[in-house]
């Protein structure tokens, strides 16, 4: 393992100890690395142990805090005094040299041991200042993002409002229903797109909780197109789900917004006149969903970028901010599915998803025995 990221992933695991057991492994390690030491230094000699016992006060240094280290050093030392330094089992140093060796050795222990804690801390700020820049960006990127894309959606919806005013004491019914379509359509936009910047900015801050609750996956497919069909869809979008599905345990609100954002993605991407197909199915304990379309397909060189947050096919049509397939995937992806996208031989394009999840067939659920 790279030494970064041992650095990185290391110290997660011993913060998870409180400080008295962080005192008890420290002394446990420095007690077994110095039996060791001690079962071999007819063969090794006192100072491969010093050198032995000065890696094992490193390495709980990059663990450990700051009391427990020094406590580790000091153990050390002593034990390496009386049970390796001659004469034996004794504090007393017969050997100058040896009293220097020693006096190094504990000032050379308790350095080290400072200095890889403060080299600690030093990341661990660098790391905050990291992770609170990468937030800022991603809040401003977010904000310019969502700026830029509700301007279209509110527009239209003032001015179709301002139409209706104009023409209150003489509307005509069918530029009536035009202004109303408009006003309806650019608010399901509206809608989308803060419920898109909402999702991707809780999964870019990996704050997203699912909030799963049975779910009818046919009815929540019909409610999602029904309501796209009001904003007049040219597509012909059939839904293809059997009565006979069972509820899934999943988060409903968000599995909606994952529908929504397939469809309409289809929507918007495909020829008049064309269909888009859903289909659903439960393979053993594995939601899947299927939604196709009659379209030209994605270029093969960037059909894996589409779930990039950035990613748009044609920037001049009312696909959003780019977000829709993104948010698809992380919503998948916080379930512990998968999601993949194919361009279909006889033209179109295919995405799958595939959610495992709890499943019931009983109508009423919520009173079944979770499987």
């Amino acid at each position: 393992m790279h030494v970064n990221t041992f650095r990185n992933v290391a110290p997660l695991i011993i913060r998870k100890l409180s400080k008295t057991e962080q005192y008890v492994y420290s002394i446990l390690l420095i007690l077994a690395v110095s039996t060791a030491c001690f079962v071999f230094s007819q063969y090794t000699g006192y100072h491969t142990a010093a050198l032995l016992l000065l890696v094992t006060v490193s390495l709980i240094a990059m663990f450990g805090d700051i009391y427990p280290v020094i406590l580790a050093a000091v153990l050390s030392a002593l034990i390496w005094n009386f049970f390796f330094i001659p004469p034996l089992y004794t504090f007393h140093i017969g050997k100058s040299e040896d009293i220097l060796m020693f006096l190094m050795y504990f000032v050379i222990a308790l350095l080290n041991a400072v200095l890889t804690i403060k080299i600690r801390l030093i990341e661990k700020n660098a790391q905050i200042r990291e992770e609170k820049e990468k937030f800022l960006q991603i809040y401003t990127n977010l904000l310019t993002s969502l700026s830029r894309e509700l301007r279209n959606p509110i527009a239209t919806i003032i001015g179709a409002a301002d139409n209706l005013k104009n023409n209150s004491e003489n509307p005509g019914i069918s530029n009536t229903t035009g202004l109303v379509s408009e006003i309806a359509s650019s608010s399901l936009r509206l809608n989308r797109y803060v419920d898109n910047m909402l999702v991707i900015s809780q999964l870019e801050s990996d704050t997203l909780v699912l909030s799963n609750n049975w779910c009818d996956i046919n009815e929540l497919a019909h409610k999602v197109t029904k309501r796209l069909k009001e904003t007049e869809v040219k597509q012909h979008i059939d839904i293809e789900i059997a009565d006979s599905l069972p509820y899934f345990f999943i988060d409903p609100v968000l599995m909606e917004l994952v529908l929504n954002n397939l469809i309409h993605n289809a929507v918007n991407y495909t020829p008049s006149n064309t269909t888009i197909t859903v289909r659903a199915s439960c393979i053993i304990d594995q939601l899947v969903i299927i939604v196709e379309d009659e379209g030209n397909g994605f270029p093969g060189d960037l059909i894996y970028e589409v779930f990039n947050r950035d990613y748009r096919l044609n920037a001049s049509l009312n696909g959003g901010a780019g977000l829709g397939l993104a948010v698809v995937k992380g919503i998948v992806e916080s379930h512990r599915g998968t999601v993949s996208i194919r361009n279909k031989n006889e033209g179109g394009t295919m995405i799958t998803l595939s959610i495992p999840a709890k499943i019931s067939y009983n109508t009423d659920p919520k009173y079944e025995i979770e499987r």
